[in-house]
């Protein structure tokens, strides 16, 4: 197909160290402009990734005719706004997770122009391992899937950091503990009924920097996990069957210069297989999906009523914070 022309809303650095080296890297995409609120920034961001042109404003890059389509990796409060904006000028948008603060607020993009297709930026369901992984379960190579347990942290007290800024969506729900809660849906292919969770805040920047979750499945099946802000670096999935498990290595920063790796053990306990997959990067295959999908002029896999719903278990997480029940989604 020829190359998808996008646009680029913000020089954060999810996007340029991480989603912007990755896109770059397919013959399917064409950065053609990114955009500052400072021109001087959006000029140095251009300079530094081999991007053609720079604009001082969200705006004027929208209106550029040339572009198709927008990633937006806007901090939390700014994406269903510029992607409602971006998606008035006619462009197609990649959001980052979470799309919205809450469900009510996610619901807004239902109002986006039918013409233009949104997604949720959830780069691990276009992974290999990831895509590997829901086959051997699919295929029951591990039983009837019982169990996730996840583990995700990393340390951050920079007070400058929007992560840590609770006004504006910072915290640790909304950007981490929303992968454990895609990753159960996509395995165990539905909706948790119930959720209750353990938060704790941190003293000065209010915002939830541990979590502990517990999600309802129904049918003998949970997801349970710990997610933190303010802890040592790690992250591992295990997924726990009837007739074995699978453990993913690196499951959310999987690297993009070495190949991933995922366990998969039966019912002995000691023995099991490391498979590992070729060096790939999730954020290139998930913009080369999108743009498949502008292509063919099809609704992507994933999209906006996707996002709700995952939005929709967060709020029942933070609800049961105030509460200490179970929640209903």
């Amino acid at each position: 197909m020829s190359a998808v022309k996008w646009g680029v809303i913000s020089t954060a650095d999810i996007g340029m160290k991480k989603v912007l080296p990755g896109m770059l890297k397919s013959k399917d995409i064409e950065i053609v402009a990114i955009a500052s609120r400072k021109l001087k920034t959006a000029q140095a961001a251009a300079a530094e990734l081999g991007i053609a042109k720079a604009y001082g404003s969200y705006e004027e890059m929208l209106a550029d005719p040339e572009i198709e389509a927008v990633y937006n990796p806007l901090p939390n409060h700014l994406h269903v706004p510029l992607t409602l904006l971006a998606a008035k000028y006619g462009k197609h948008v990649l959001c980052e997770k979470p799309i919205a603060i809450t469900a009510k607020e996610a619901k807004k993009l239902k109002k986006a122009p039918k013409k233009v297709m949104i997604a949720e930026a959830f780069m691990v369901r276009h992974a290999l391992q990831w895509i590997d992984v829901k086959k051997r379960v699919d295929a029951g190579e591990i039983g009837s899937v019982r169990a996730i347990q996840v583990l995700f942290s990393y340390f951050n007290a920079d007070p400058k950091n929007v992560r840590n800024m609770a006004g504006i969506g910072g915290g640790g729900l909304l950007d981490i503990g929303c992968y454990p809660i895609t990753v159960s849906r996509f395995i165990f292919d539905g909706e948790p009924v119930r959720v209750t969770g353990t938060i704790e805040r941190d003293p000065k920047f209010k915002t939830d920097r541990l979590m502990g979750g517990l999600a309802d499945f129904g049918k003998g099946r949970h997801l349970s996990f710990t997610i933190s802000t303010q802890a040592a670096p790690y992250q591992r999935v295990n997924i726990l069957g009837t007739k074995g498990r699978i453990e993913v290595e690196i499951p959310f920063n999987a690297p993009p210069d070495k190949p991933n790796r995922v366990f998969v053990q039966g019912m002995e306990m000691n023995e099991g297989t490391w498979h590992s997959y070729p060096v790939s990067d999730q954020y290139m295959l998930q913009a080369e999906a999108f743009g498949r999908a502008i292509r063919a002029k099809k609704k992507p896999a994933w999209g906006v009523d996707d996002a709700i719903k995952n939005m929709k278990i967060i709020d029942a997480f933070f609800k049961s914070e105030k509460t200490r029940k179970w929640e209903k989604v």
